[in-house]
């Protein structure tokens, strides 16, 4: 094992852009230590709108044809390409090995019964190949599917970055990424790997992007501000936190497949039939947002506190997030005086070190040089899986 300059390439459930991140990954001072990861820069860059629609698309349609999946594939592949040479370019300096978890299209972490067999199954799109040839670079890819073999959900991976760069023997972390779909880990102080708790918590920024998309014609609620002006229905917020996803055991993960379209739907009409005749859309994107931000403190209610609690007082546990909510003012002072009352600071990640958009993207470099290096990438204990596996397809630029 050697020292490499490694890239990391994340586009989330979000689908709003790409986010990569140009790495240094050097092996463990020690036998049985963790690789050291060091982050020379962090680029991102927003979808094209027509690639985003197209994204979108393929995750919410009904019905879309092979001829667009497979363009949509290709076409990925090379905005994938085009950024980290543009991230290249900026930090001056070319990585040897590129990590690309591709654009989810489809998860599904639970088995279900498809042609007379019980299995899981997942879709990230991105050619591999496109990518390895435009940069010159060995790729690896399609990191979830390893784990879904070995009986695991796929999901969360990101856990493995958590353990390696964020575990401490003074305090407890929970480290919430809020993407588009919502996820933690759970690392009590002292823990080894196998004492991690991590799963996806429900939605993150999905649903209030949705909801902004619908009712404003904008992308998303910039700061909060549209939900600032809203009232939250409490009501409906406590109705969805009483369905099955909300009180299920971790392992767990979740994605479009339980808060796309269809819930949204089904949640604007909660939202209306609650709000009487005043039908405010405001009220919407308050309710949306004041969601994501009850069903992170339900599960660490229910799930984590207990958790963490076992090898720290509530008092030295640290909430620290990451991810595209971070910049929803309204959404972070939801979470910080909730948590705050259970006596949890709650930090940012660019304290650790990280910049909060940066994580996901370090991850999947990480998990990239895992596989060159021959080291498993999953937590079992986190994704359910039967047994640590390697992760990811090697194509060779």
């Amino acid at each position: 094992m050697k020292s490499m300059v490694v890239a990391g390439v994340m586009s989330g459930t979000s689908a709003d852009g790409v986010d990569v991140a140009i790495c240094r990954i050097s092996p463990a001072f020690k036998v049985g230590g963790t690789p050291r990861i060091k982050l020379i820069g962090h680029l991102g860059m927003a979808y094209p709108k027509t690639v985003r629609a197209a994204v979108l698309c393929a995750m919410d349609a009904d019905a879309i044809s092979v001829a667009e999946l497979a363009r949509l594939n290709w076409r990925l592949g090379e905005v994938y390409a085009e950024a980290v040479a543009k991230a290249q370019e900026k930090f001056g300096v070319k990585a040897k090995l590129v990590g690309c978890h591709g654009q989810t299209v489809y998860h599904q972490g639970a088995s279900q019964t498809y042609l007379g067999r019980a299995m899981r199954a997942t879709w990230q799109m991105g050619e591999a190949a496109v990518i390895a040839e435009k940069l010159r670079a060995t790729v690896v890819s399609d990191f979830r599917p390893g784990d879904l073999a070995a009986g695991g959900q796929g999901a969360p991976l990101v856990p493995m970055l958590d353990y390696c760069m964020f575990r401490s023997a003074k305090v407890s972390r929970v480290l919430l990424n809020l993407g588009g779909i919502g996820n933690l880990t759970a690392i009590p102080a002292e823990a080894g790997p196998d004492g991690l708790m991590a799963f996806d918590t429900g939605p993150g920024n999905m649903v209030i992007d949705a909801c902004m998309k619908r009712l404003y014609e904008r992308e998303f609620d910039r700061g909060g501000a549209v939900a600032r002006t809203g009232t939250v229905l409490r009501n409906v917020v406590e109705k969805i936190l009483q369905e099955p996803y909300f009180s299920a055991l971790p392992p767990k993960s979740c994605g479009r497949e339980q808060f796309g379209e269809v819930f949204v739907s089904r949640f604007i009409a909660m939202c209306r039939e609650a709000g009487g005749r005043e039908d405010r859309d405001e009220d919407v994107v308050a309710t949306a947002t004041a969601l994501t931000a009850a069903s992170v403190v339900d599960a660490y209610r229910r799930f984590v506190r207990g958790h963490v609690g076992q090898a720290a007082p509530s008092s030295r546990v640290e909430f620290v997030v990451a991810g595209g909510g971070t910049k929803n003012a309204l959404l972070m002072s939801m979470l910080t005086e909730a948590l705050g009352a259970m006596g949890v600071k709650v930090r940012l990640m660019d304290e650790l070190g990280i910049p909060a958009q940066a994580k996901e993207a370090v991850a999947f470099a990480l998990l990239a040089w895992l596989r060159w290096n021959g080291l498993p990438g999953n937590i079992p204990v986190a994704t359910g899986a039967g047994r640590s596996v390697v992760l990811g397809k090697v194509t060779h630029g």
